[in-house]
């Protein structure tokens, strides 16, 4: 990558439902491709309110857990500095996005990345396949899964996505695309989703 090249955010977030105005998120994973310096961060948050059981199956975050962590308005300052002039790169990242955005702004920062979502960019890179939800992209990329359903898991699952987009068709070109898809206007919530 050249010394001009920005800098990426891979992130990916764990929540007690799928309501940004409503439900709270439990975890946050973020992996920072600076150049080619990489770093990964995540934290566990206590959201304050009861984790479904169902939730808890899913990403084996229980109550216990996150009681004695830090809740999101004491990691806000530091999770935005770690966001703050990135590229913010997350699959189906309207999702991560409004939880974070109506996080930050209970807490009084104004969050406003520019956004990629890597399920855009699957669509365009690879367009032949069926499906472009995480698991099949695992599936069909053979990422090395680690913790699926945790934050830092799966935000190194989409770095590992990037990084197998970035081989395939080279720097310039993956460059070009992403720049294409940051310039597009996003489509209203209720047009595409559901469409993994």
């Amino acid at each position: 990558m050249s010394l001009n090249a920005p800098v990426f955010a891979f992130v990916d977030i764990e929540t007690t439902g799928s309501r940004p105005q409503v439900d709270r998120i439990t975890e946050v994973g973020v992996v920072t491709l600076d150049n080619n310096d990489l770093h990964e961060w995540s934290s566990l948050i206590n959201p304050e309110t009861y984790i479904p059981q169902n939730i808890q199956r899913l990403t084996g975050i229980s109550p216990e857990m996150v009681a004695t962590q830090p809740t999101f308005q004491e990691i806000a300052g530091d999770l935005f500095m770690k966001l703050k002039d990135k590229i913010f790169i997350a699959h189906n990242a309207r999702f991560d996005y409004s939880f974070l955005k109506a996080e930050f702004k209970k807490v009084g920062i104004d969050f406003s990345p520019k956004v990629l979502c890597t399920v855009k960019l699957s669509r365009k890179l690879f367009p032949n396949q069926s499906r472009h939800n995480l698991d099949t992209i695992i599936q069909v990329h053979d990422l090395k899964v680690n913790s699926r359903h945790r934050a830092l898991g799966d935000a190194q699952l989409i770095y590992q996505f990037w990084q197998k987009c970035r081989l395939n068709f080279g720097e310039e070109f993956l460059m070009n695309e992403v720049r294409h898809l940051l310039n597009q206007t996003s489509l209203p919530s209720h047009i595409d989703q559901g469409r993994l």
